[in-house]
């Protein structure tokens, strides 16, 4: 009898256990569905692209100035030329990251990498996805620290390290918004507004051409453009800048770039001449990125707004920056920078000091764009982005599922889940290259 009484106990044991098992995988289900289950990291894969893709070797794509080329200025300006960077004979090129989870959901970023982008999915293949495989992707911030402090007793804290941990740190986020069904900038705490200005950039060789560039770009809806100062051969004079100031008069206002080119002293005696323009918006890089005691006297002595960011990586070059008092705004770039969580840092840090906030865009994807627009929308210091005509280029809504919205002046703050920028995979493999 106490054998069979213990049967029966068994039975209701095993059922009861069985029907336990049911409703928690019942509840499981619910949870994932609702965004509170595991989301755990299968594969991380870098693709490079570039635009056109072309069938030279990698090293073809990259163009410097020879070693020893000079300003090329009469007298003490023509000296060793520390500033031009870089050029990539006509392409464009990104490192894109695509993170899958066990469950089949896709999420993607994107590294700032117009240079070398095989470095950086190197960096991405060898040493991030092993950190990142079998993590639960929804650990956005504390994988970021997990990244970041993997090399960092190594000297590693910028370049192609933070540009790849944010093209990771943007799947991440792309992933989190799908898993909750809810755009990046909510899931972030809100959004102040649902358009972000953009400015866009104007050229031509002579001043007249500039001047007619940027009237063609008011016109379109633009209330800002930007130029460049000693950006190159015959981009040294000032004449160029005034003229497009008088062109633009009241009806918008001029953004200047530099590209680093001058020293303190050369600085101030530009700055002067620019200071007596009444729509000049900021001067972009007017120093060498190391030089802030230098940018912090130049501030002190220019009425002009004085921008810098681009150039850095990561929060504690930033923290320095805005300790010397030495900007005015910021406009670090969120593929470079560390992604979402590293640049809303920055950028909390740069309103505590009373310093503007203003995204980098200056090459990249319409992915890069969305989300940038997404953490200008969400920040309280944001003034404008740059981006303002790359949706129209090839990778812009051509390579996307579904196109985002933009006017000439605006990027409206995509509203679907994620990022809101969705490969066309099939687009994306026109661009795709070893």
């Amino acid at each position: 009898m106490a054998a069979h009484s213990s049967s029966r106990g068994s039975r209701r044991g095993f059922f009861k256990g069985s029907l336990g098992l049911a409703a928690s995988a019942a509840l499981s289900n619910r949870l994932f569905a609702s965004g509170n289950g595991p989301l755990s990291i299968d594969s991380v894969e870098p693709v490079v692209i570039r635009s056109p893709r072309g069938e030279k070797p990698p090293e073809w794509y990259i163009e410097m100035p020879p070693v020893g080329h000079a300003t090329g200025g009469a007298g003490l300006w023509n000296r060793l030329d520390h500033a031009s960077p870089s050029r990539f004979r006509g392409a464009t090129q990104a490192t894109l990251v695509k993170i899958t989870t066990k469950d089949g959901l896709v999420g993607w970023g994107e590294c700032h990498a117009p240079a070398a982008p095989r470095v950086h999915a190197a960096v991405i293949s060898d040493l991030l996805a092993p950190i990142l495989i079998g993590q639960d992707a929804r650990q956005v911030e504390p994988l970021w620290e997990k990244l970041y402090s993997s090399q960092r007793l190594r000297g590693y804290a910028t370049g192609f390290y933070t540009e790849s941990i944010a093209g990771v740190d943007l799947a991440l986020w792309d992933l989190l918004g799908k898993y909750l069904g809810q755009p990046l900038y909510r899931i972030l705490g809100g959004k102040y507004r649902d358009a972000v200005p953009t400015y866009a950039g104007i050229g031509g060789s002579t001043p007249e051409a500039l001047a007619a560039s940027a009237r063609q770009q008011l016109d379109r809806g633009f209330a800002a453009v930007k130029m460049g100062l000693s950006k190159g051969p015959g981009t040294a004079s000032v004449e160029r800048v005034e003229a497009v100031s008088r062109a633009i008069g009241d009806k918008g206002q001029l953004l200047v770039d530099s590209l680093g080119a001058y020293k303190v002293h050369e600085a101030r005696a530009v700055g002067e001449r620019l200071d007596a323009l009444p729509n000049i918006g900021w001067w972009e890089d007017a120093l060498l990125p190391e030089d802030i005691a230098g940018y912090s006297e130049l501030k002190a002595a220019l009425k002009t707004p004085l921008c810098a960011g681009e150039t850095f990586s990561n929060r504690y070059q930033f923290r320095d920056l805005f300790a010397a008092r030495a900007v005015d705004m910021v406009n670090p770039d969120l593929c470079r920078a560390g992604g979402v969580t590293e640049c809303r840092r920055i950028a909390i840090l740069a309103d505590l000091h009373g310093v503007l906030f203003s995204p980098h865009i200056s090459t990249g994807t319409a992915l890069y764009w969305a989300a940038s627009a997404h953490l200008a929308a969400h920040l309280p210091n944001t003034v404008i982005m740059e981006g303002g005509t790359l949706l129209d280029r090839p990778f812009g809504n051509a390579i996307l599922r579904e196109p985002l919205a933009a006017r000439p002046g605006a990027a409206m703050v995509p509203e679907r889940a994620g990022i809101g920028a969705e490969f066309d995979e099939e687009a994306l493999a026109a661009y795709r290259v070893a």
